[in-house]
C-alpha cells in the first residue's frame, strides 16, 4: 500500500503536539501561582490552540489540500522545471488588487465586515504558506480592498503556483473573533496570460458546495498604462465602489540591471505592500510601500571598531616610547597604558562577537540591552514609498527608520552625554597638580597634529625618492614634477607645527624628565645656513643635527623654532639645487656638439645624469633627517598632551570615550545607508550631483523622544552622537570588483566613507565626484516628544532639552539655506518644489520652535518638507523605530500622497488606516513578526470551540479546565 504524504497538515499536527506539550508543562510550573494567574495563562494557551485546530480543521477541506503525493514522487522532486514571471530587474514579479461582490451573510440583515486572506500553494512541495491580507472592509457586501498583493522580485513565484484568496467576516475586532465565508484559488499564469489581465472567480464554502459571491482578481502593473474607462470612474465612500484605472508613464532611471549589485549588497529581505488610492478627479494612484533591512547594520560598526582598534594600539605604542619620564609622570603613563589595554581588550572582544554573528541583518529592539550588540544600531531600515500617479513621472519617497541612535546597556542613570560630558570638563579644570589641563581644543589640536604626521611622513619620503629617481634618469619634466609634489607636501608639513601647543608641550614635556633645569638661553645657536651660489655651501655637514629632548642639561626654548625650520631650509636647498641644474641643462651644449660622435653623447648624458643623482642625494637625506628629528620631538610631546587629557579622569575618559563610541557607531550606520540609497536614487539628478559637491548634503533627523525619565539620556546621546556626523565625508570611488560595501578611514575625529559604485554608475558622476573631492553632510535633530510620557514632562517636568536642541539646530539648517542660496541656481530643485518656499517655510519653523505649544508636531512636519525640498536625507527615530516612528512615517506618506499626489480628501484617514493596519501585515512568512517575536495568527477562531487534545492530557488538568471555562462562559455572556 502506498504511503500518502501532505506535508503542511503533518507540519501542523506536529506543533499542535509540541505546544500541547509546552502547554502541560507550564501548567504544572504554575500550579501554586494563584487560580487568577492559572486562568489568564491557559486562557491564551486556549485561544492559541483554537486557532490551530481550526487551522487543522479546515486546511482539510480545502481545495488545494487534497493533493496527495506518493513518498517516492516526494522524494524524487528535484527542482521541476516552472516557468518565470519576472518582468523587471528588480521590480516586483506579481501585483494584484481585489474586490468582492454579492456576498452572502450568514445573517439576512447583518452588515459584512470582510477582508481577504491570501495564502500561496507551492508547486514543487504543494505546501500551503499564508502570504498576506487585506484591510477590513465595513458595512457592505460588495467590498472593494485598496490593499493590494505584491510578491518582490526574490520570491520563488511562477505561472504553475496557485493563489488561494479566503473571505472572512470579521464580528468583533477587538476579540479576533470572525466566521468563515468562502474561497477560491487560481493559477497565476491564468491571472497573467489573461485577456483583460483580470480574473472573476466564484466563492464557495470549505466543502465547495454552496456559492457565497464573486471575487475580482485585476492584475496590476505599476509605471505602466492600464486598459479603462478614465471618464467614468466614480468613488462612493460608504459602497466602496471604484472603478480600476491607471494612466502614466514609466519611471525614469529608478532602477536598472546596473545599479542592482549596489542595492543587493546594501539591502536585503524587503517586505512589500500594495495599495490603490483614488484622487481627487476619481483616478487611481497606486502605491508601493518597501520596507528593507539593511547589511551596513553591521558592516560599519565592524569597520568603525577595527579603525578605533588600530587607532588605540598607535596610542599606546606612542605612550609606551614617550620616553623617561620622572616617577610621578611614569607611575602616571602606566596607569593610563593599563586602563588603555583593558578598553582595547573590551573593542577586541566586541569585534570578535560581532565576527561570529549569524542570523538577522537588523538589531531588533528587544536585543538593545545586549553588550555583545551595543555598537548596532536598532532596527535599521529603509522605508519607501513608490508612488505611481497619473499625472506625474513615478516618484519615490525614502525615510530610514532607526533607533534612536544611544547606549542602552551603559544605561542613562546619570544622564546621556551631552550631560556627562560637560560635568566631566567642568571637573577637568578644578584638577590638582596630578595632570596639567589642556582644553579640548588642545587636545583635539594635538590629535590632528599626530594624524598630520603619520599621514605626511610617509608621503614626503616617497616624494624624495621619486625626485632621486628622476635625477637619475636625467628627466627634467619629471624632475620638475617630483619637486612640485614634494614641496607641496612639505609645505604642509611644516605649516603643522607652526602653532603654540606644540612648543608649551615640548617645555611642559622637558619639566616631566628626571631631573630637568630650566635656564634661558644666552647665545642662539645656528642651524642651518643660507644656500649660496657655491656647491659645497649645500653639503650636509653646513646644517648641525640636534640632539633629542635633552634631559639633564640647558633646555633651550627657542630651540625648538630652528628645529622645525631646518625643514623648510633644506627643502629651499633642494629648490636651488634643483633650478641650478636644468638652468646649466638648458644653457649646455655640449650634446649638441657631439651629434656625430654617438658614444661621445653617450659619455655625456652618463655623466650628467650621475652629477644630478650625486647633487641632490646628500640634500635629501639631510631633509629626511630634519624631517626625523621634528617628527620625535612633535610626536612625544603631542603624546604627552593625550597623557594628560586621559590622566586627568581615570577612569571615566575612557568610559566616555566608550560611550561615545557606541552612540557614534549606530548614527553613523544609518547615515552611510542614507546617502547611498540617496544616491543611487538621484544619480541621474544634475541638480542635485551639483548640490552634492558644492555644498554638500542636508540630513535631518526627526526625534520623537520624549524629555522624561531614561529618554531624557536618550535624546542626550542622540544629539551629540548626531552632531559628531558632522566630522564625517563622503568620497565616491569606481568598484574594481563585485565588494561594493563602502569602506571607512581616517580617525575619531574625521572620517572618510569611500562608498563604491559600479563602472556605469561611475561615469554619470560629474568630473569634480570623479576626481576624489569629499562631500560633506550637514546633520541636523528636531526632536518633540508625542507620547504620554512627555504628557507628564509638559505638565510636571522640563522640556528646556529640548527647546535648546532645537533652536540648536535650526542655527545650523539656517546656515546650510544661507550656503545653499550663495553657491547653487535657483533652477537646481525639482519643478514641483519652489525655492521661493523655503524661506518662508524657514520662518515658519522659528515661530513654531520659539512658541511654547505643547506636543508642537508641526516642527516635524515643517522639518521634513525643507529636508525634501532641499534634496536630503530623512530619518525618522524614537526609543526603538517601531510604534512612534511607524505612526510618524505612515502620516508623512499620507500627507505626501495627498499634497503631492492629489488623494482623495474623503480616503485620508482610511489610506491612514491601511498603512498602520497589522491585518495587513501578513507578508511577514507564516506567523513571526521579526521584531517581536509573538504570534499573530490571524486564522479564524471559534468562540464555543474547545479543544479536545488538551482534554486529554491528564485528568487533573481536564477538572482545571472544565472549571475555567465554565467560568469564562459566565464572564462572556452577563
Amino acid at each position: 500500500m502506498q504511503t500518502l504524504i501532505r506535508p503542511y497538515t503533518v507540519g501542523k499536527s506536529f506543533r499542535a503536539e509540541t505546544q500541547i506539550f509546552t502547554v502541560k508543562l507550564h501548567l504544572k510550573q504554575t500550579v501554586n501561582c494563584g487560580l487568577w494567574h492559572l486562568e489568564k495563562q491557559t486562557q491564551n494557551k486556549t485561544q492559541q490552540f483554537q486557532r490551530l485546530i481550526m487551522e487543522i480543521k479546515e486546511e482539510r477541506t480545502s481545495d488545494e489540500a487534497q493533493h496527495f503525493l506518493p513518498a517516492s514522487q516526494a522524494d524524487n522532486l528535484r527542482e521541476p522545471p516552472f516557468t518565470s514571471i519576472q518582468r523587471i530587474a528588480n521590480e516586483s514579479k506579481l501585483e494584484f488588487v481585489l474586490a468582492c461582490k454579492d456576498l452572502v451573510a450568514t445573517a439576512r440583515d447583518r452588515k459584512l465586515n470582510t477582508f481577504v486572506q491570501i495564502s500561496v500553494v507551492h508547486p514543487a512541495e504543494q505546501t500551503l504558506t499564508r502570504y498576506s491580507s487585506t484591510e477590513i472592509v465595513e458595512g457592505t457586501r460588495d467590498p472593494l480592498f485598496l490593499t493590494g498583493v505584491t510578491f518582490p522580485p526574490e520570491y520563488p513565484i511562477y505561472e504553475e503556483t496557485k493563489i488561494k484568496l479566503t473571505v472572512y467576516d470579521v464580528k468583533d475586532k477587538s476579540q479576533d473573533t470572525r466566521n468563515f465565508l468562502g474561497l477560491t484559488t487560481f493559477k497565476v499564469g491564468d491571472l497573467v496570460k489573461s485577456k483583460e489581465q483580470q480574473l472573476t472567480l466564484t466563492l464557495r464554502t470549505s466543502d465547495g458546495g454552496k456559492t457565497v459571491g464573486t471575487i475580482d482578481v485585476s492584475f496590476v502593473k505599476m509605471g505602466e498604462i492600464e486598459v479603462g474607462e478614465v471618464d467614468h470612474i466614480t468613488t462612493d465612500v460608504q459602497g466602496q465602489k471604484c472603478a480600476l484605472v491607471c494612466e502614466c508613464t514609466g519611471p525614469e532611471g529608478i532602477s536598472g540591471k546596473d545599479s542592482l549589485p549596489l542595492l543587493n549588497a546594501v539591502l536585503k529581505n524587503p517586505i512589500c505592500k500594495l495599495y490603490r488610492f483614488p484622487t481627487s478627479d476619481n483616478k487611481w494612484l497606486h502605491i508601493r510601500e518597501q520596507m528593507s533591512e539593511s547589511t551596513l547594520s553591521f558592516h560599519v560598526p565592524k569597520e568603525l571598531i577595527n579603525l578605533n582598534i588600530k587607532e588605540d594600539m598607535r596610542r599606546n605604542q606612542d605612550l609606551k616610547e614617550l620616553g623617561e619620564l620622572a616617577p610621578h609622570w611614569d607611575n602616571m603613563r602606566k596607569n593610563v597604558i593599563a586602563h588603555c589595554e583593558q578598553m582595547l581588550n573590551m573593542y577586541q572582544d566586541t569585534l570578535a562577537d560581532l565576527g561570529k554573528h549569524t542570523g538577522s541583518s537588523f538589531k531588533s529592539s528587544c536585543s538593545k540591552g545586549e553588550k555583545t550588540l551595543e555598537f548596532v544600531p536598532i532596527n535599521l531600515h529603509l522605508q519607501r514609498m513608490h508612488v505611481h500617479s497619473p499625472w506625474l513621472k513615478d516618484a519615490l519617497y525614502d525615510v530610514i527608520t532607526v533607533g534612536a541612535p544611544a547606549a542602552h546597556y551603559q544605561g542613562f542613570k546619570n544622564g546621556g552625554l551631552r550631560k556627562l560630558l560637560s560635568k566631566f570638563e567642568a571637573e577637568r579644570r578644578n584638577t590638582g597638580y596630578q595632570c596639567i589641563y589642556y582644553s579640548p581644543e588642545n587636545t583635539a589640536k594635538a590629535k590632528e597634529v599626530l594624524s598630520n604626521i603619520n599621514h605626511l611622513q610617509p608621503l614626503i619620503s616617497s616624494h624624495a625618492d621619486q625626485l632621486l629617481n628622476s635625477a637619475s634618469q636625467h628627466s627634467p619634466d619629471s624632475l620638475k614634477n617630483s619637486l612640485k609634489m614634494l614641496s607641496e607636501k612639505t609645505e604642509l608639513f611644516v605649516h603643522a607645527f607652526k602653532d603654540q601647543l606644540v612648543r608649551s608641550a615640548l617645555l611642559a614635556l622637558y619639566t616631566a624628565r628626571p631631573g630637568c633645569v630650566l635656564k634661558k638661553p644666552t647665545v642662539p645657536r645656528n642651524s642651518v645656513e643660507g644656500c649660496g651660489d657655491q656647491q659645497g655651501q649645500d653639503h650636509p655637514s653646513q646644517i648641525k643635527r640636534q640632539n633629542s629632548i635633552p634631559h639633564h642639561s640647558e633646555y633651550d626654548e627657542e630651540e625648538w623654532d630652528r628645529v622645525w625650520t631646518n625643514v623648510g631650509k633644506s627643502l629651499n636647498c633642494i629648490i636651488a639645487m634643483v633650478d641650478r641644474l636644468l638652468e646649466k641643462d638648458n644653457s649646455s651644449s655640449g650634446i649638441k656638439e657631439s651629434e656625430n660622435d654617438p658614444s661621445s653623447a653617450d659619455r655625456m648624458v652618463s655623466h650628467t645624469s650621475g652629477d644630478w643623482y650625486e647633487q641632490l642625494y646628500p640634500l635629501i637625506i639631510t631633509l629626511k633627517d630634519c624631517m626625523g628629528e621634528v617628527v620625535t620631538r612633535a610626536k612625544q610631546s603631542m603624546t604627552f598632551v593625550l597623557l594628560q587629557e586621559l590622566a586627568c579622569g581615570l577612569p571615566q575618559r575612557l568610559m566616555l570615550t566608550l560611550r561615545r563610541d557606541i552612540v557614534f557607531s549606530q548614527a553613523l550606520a544609518g547615515l552611510v545607508c542614507g546617502f547611498i540609497i540617496k544616491l543611487h536614487t538621484s544619480l541621474r539628478d544634475q541638480g542635485f550631483l551639483q548640490q552634492l559637491h558644492t555644498v554638500g548634503l542636508i540630513v535631518q533627523y526627526e526625534g520623537l523622544l520624549s524629555t522624561y525619565s531614561e529618554e531624557i539620556g536618550m535624546l542626550e546621546d542622540m544629539a551629540v552622537g548626531i552632531s559628531d556626523l558632522q566630522k564625517v565625508t563622503f568620497k565616491i570611488i569606481e568598484a574594481k570588483s563585485n565588494d561594493f560595501l563602502p569602506v571607512i578611514t581616517g580617525r575619531r575625529e574625521h572620517y572618510v566613507i569611500e562608498v563604491k559604485l559600479p563602472a556605469k554608475m561611475f561615469e554619470l558622476l560629474p568630473q569634480e565626484i570623479k576626481e576624489g573631492k569629499q562631500l560633506h553632510v550637514y546633520p541636523v535633530l528636531f526632536n518633540v516628544g508625542i507620547n504620554e510620557q512627555q504628557t507628564l514632562a509638559e505638565r510636571f517636568g522640563d522640556t528646556t532639552l529640548q527647546e535648546s536642541v532645537n533652536q540648536e539646530n535650526f542655527e545650523l539648517l539656517k546656515e546650510y539655506y544661507k550656503l545653499f542660496t550663495e553657491k547653487m541656481p535657483p533652477d537646481c530643485l525639482p519643478h514641483f518644489q519652489e525655492q521661493n518656499d523655503l524661506k518662508g517655510l524657514l520662518e515658519n519653523l522659528h515661530q513654531n520652535i520659539q512658541a511654547k505649544k505643547r506636543k508642537n508636531v508641526e516642527i516635524m512636519w515643517v522639518a521634513a518638507t525643507i529636508c525634501r525640498k532641499l534634496n536630503g536625507i530623512r530619518f525618522t527615530c524614537c526609543k526603538s523605530a517601531k510604534d512612534r516612528t511607524s505612526m510618524s512615517v505612515t502620516l508623512e506618506q499620507c500627507s505626501i500622497l495627498r499634497d503631492e499626489h492629489q488623494l482623495h480628501k474623503d480616503f485620508f484617514i482610511r489610506a491612514l488606516d491601511c498603512m498602520r493596519s497589522r491585518q495587513t501585515q501578513g507578508a511577514l512568512n507564516e506567523s513571526d513578526d521579526p521584531e517581536t517575536g509573538c504570534l499573530t495568527d490571524n486564522k479564524p477562531t471559534s468562540r464555543h470551540f474547545y479543544p479536545v487534545a488538551l482534554l486529554l492530557v491528564s485528568s487533573h488538568l481536564l477538572v482545571v479546565w472544565l472549571i475555567l471555562s465554565l467560568a469564562l462562559l459566565l464572564a462572556k455572556y452577563q
